[in-house]
C-alpha cells in the first residue's frame, strides 16, 4: 500500500518539531506540498528547509496559536501560498498542567480554540477539495489526569469536538478524525526532558507501556497519513489511540 499525495496540500499547525514535524515530513515524502506554523522562527525555518528537501512546495510562518486572529491569519496565508488545502492537521498543545487559571486558559486557547479557529478558516477550501482534518488529542483524554487536569480535560473535549465536526461536515464530504497518542519521545520533547528532569516519572510511565518503550513521532505520523489518504475514505469521526497498549 503506497500513499501518494502528489498535487495535494497540507497545513500543519504546530509543525516545527515532534509529531507535527513528522506528519509534515511524511506528507512531503509522499509528494505533497506543506505549510507549517509554530512560534520559534529559527526552528520553523530549519524544518521548512527539511521539508523543501523533498522537492515540493514548503511554506512556513511564525504564529501564536493562542490568538484566534493569528490562527486565522496563518491559515489564510497558508492556503494562499499552497493554492488550497486538502489536509489540516491541528497538532499544537500548551501541555497545560497546573490546575489554575493559567493552566486552563492556555490549554483552552491552544489545544481547543486553535482547532476551532483553524478549521473554520480552512473549511471553505476543504469543502472545495473534499479534504480532511486530523486533530491530535492524547490518551490523557481517556483516563483520569491528576498530574495535569487541564490537559486531560481539554484533550477529551478535542475527541468530542472531532465527532461533532465529522457529523457537521459529512454532507460536504470533509472527513474529520482524531489521534490520541501515548507517551511519545523525541529530541527536545516533553519525555526527552523528563528523562533527566524527572526520572522517577519517566521510568514509571515507561513501565506502564506494554510494548516496553516510548513511542516515536513517526508512528503517529503514519496513522495521520493513513487517515488523510484515500485508503481511509470511509473513516470519519473516529479517535485512534496510538500508544503501544499504554493505558490498557
Amino acid at each position: 500500500m503506497k500513499i501518494d499525495f502528489t498535487g495535494k496540500k497540507a497545513i500543519v499547525c504546530g509543525g516545527s518539531r515532534g509529531i507535527g514535524k513528522a506528519i509534515a515530513m511524511g506528507f512531503a515524502a509522499c509528494g505533497g506540498d506543506v505549510s507549517i506554523c509554530a512560534r520559534d522562527p529559527k526552528v520553523l525555518e530549519e524544518t521548512r528547509a527539511e521539508i523543501a528537501g523533498h522537492g515540493h512546495k514548503a511554506h512556513a510562518a511564525s504564529a501564536d496559536l493562542a490568538r484566534g486572529d493569528a490562527v486565522r491569519g496563518y491559515v489564510r496565508d497558508a492556503i494562499a501560498a499552497l493554492g488550497g488545502v486538502d489536509l489540516l492537521v491541528n497538532n499544537a498543545s500548551a501541555f497545560g498542567g497546573s490546575d489554575d487559571d493559567k493552566g486552563w486558559s492556555s490549554s483552552l486557547a491552544i489545544d481547543m480554540m486553535a482547532i476551532v479557529h483553524a478549521t473554520q478558516e480552512a473549511l471553505p477550501a476543504l469543502k472545495q477539495s473534499q479534504g480532511n482534518v486530523v486533530n491530535i488529542s492524547s490518551i490523557a483524554a481517556l483516563h483520569p489526569a491528576a498530574r495535569q487536569p487541564p490537559y486531560g480535560a481539554i484533550k477529551a473535549a478535542v475527541i468530542h469536538y472531532t465527532i461533532t465536526q465529522a457529523a457537521m461536515y459529512a454532507k460536504d464530504r470533509v472527513r474529520v478524525n482524531c489521534i490520541a497518542p501515548g507517551s511519545i519521545e523525541f529530541p527536545g520533547g516533553v519525555w526527552d526532558r523528563r528523562k533527566t528532569e524527572n526520572p522517577v516519572l519517566y521510568n514509571t510511565t515507561l513501565a506502564s507501556i506494554p510494548f516496553g518503550r516510548m513511542g516515536y513521532a513517526e508512528e503517529i505520523a503514519n496513522v495521520a497519513l493513513f487517515l488523510a489518504s484515500p485508503f481511509a475514505s470511509w473513516v470519519t469521526g473516529q479517535s485512534i489511540a496510538v500508544a503501544g497498549g499504554q493505558g490498557l
